[in-house]
């Protein structure tokens, strides 16, 4: 993808959600201020092994509280973009920035956390409903209650009955809410959506406002 990036700003329509009433004092700024935007792309460029380029020196400024989106046809680079956001694609030094600083300078893991990326086809573990959310929280040595489990999977609008069902037998769906139960159960301050609703009930525009609404983010379309 080779747009300008006043092109490329305006082009919003994968989602990006982003909270705004998140308090982490973890951040630690050259002036102690909190920065304006949560993420800041600078002059983000890709090219394949072959030469083709993939992005071309993308600029954008993410606020906190907004919900942006990228569009455009398919291999034009949205998934490059937004995998540059938690680094499952390493984007080069000094070109994408959370909260002020530079995601190559950060815990990738600690990253990946904060920012939660939510897949068209979610990839849950053999086991349960309850097994899959608690995941991330074992991972750092906390059991999840089952009300706790139980808090997250309403966010994603299941019930109890849900708790102890084999996940792999979900339908696509009910396992796109599974993953962003697993997902919110890591307190994250970003949430991306990669074409997540293509498969649920829902259009893509109610799924963001609803989970918008449940989580109190504020959001700008």
């Amino acid at each position: 993808m080779s747009p300008t990036s006043e092109s490329f700003s305006s082009e919003v329509r994968e989602y990006l959600l982003v909270n705004v009433e998140d308090d982490r004092a973890n951040v630690d700024n050259e002036n102690d201020t909190e920065p304006e935007n949560k993420f800041e792309i600078r002059n983000l460029c890709r090219k394949t092994d072959k030469g083709v380029v993939v992005l071309d020196g993308v600029k954008l400024n993410v606020p906190k509280g907004m919900i942006i989106g990228v569009i455009g046809p398919s291999g034009s680079g949205k998934s490059t973009l937004l995998r540059a956001l938690n680094r499952l694609w390493e984007p080069p030094v000094g070109t994408v920035f959370l909260d002020g600083r530079d995601v190559c300078e950060l815990d990738v893991l600690a990253v990946r956390r904060r920012v939660g990326m939510l897949f068209q086809l979610p990839a849950l573990f053999q086991g349960t409903v309850a097994e899959n959310v608690g995941y991330g929280p074992k991972l750092r040595g906390k059991k999840l209650s089952d009300e706790e489990v139980l808090k997250l999977l309403k966010l994603a609008d299941m019930d109890a009955t849900f708790l102890n069902q084999n996940a792999n037998e979900l339908s696509v769906g009910q396992q796109q809410r599974v993953a962003l139960a697993r997902t919110l159960a890591n307190d994250p301050e970003v949430l991306v959506y990669r074409s997540i609703t293509s498969h649920s009930r829902f259009s893509r525009h109610q799924f963001v406002v609803e989970i918008q609404s449940k989580l109190k983010i504020t959001t700008s379309f």
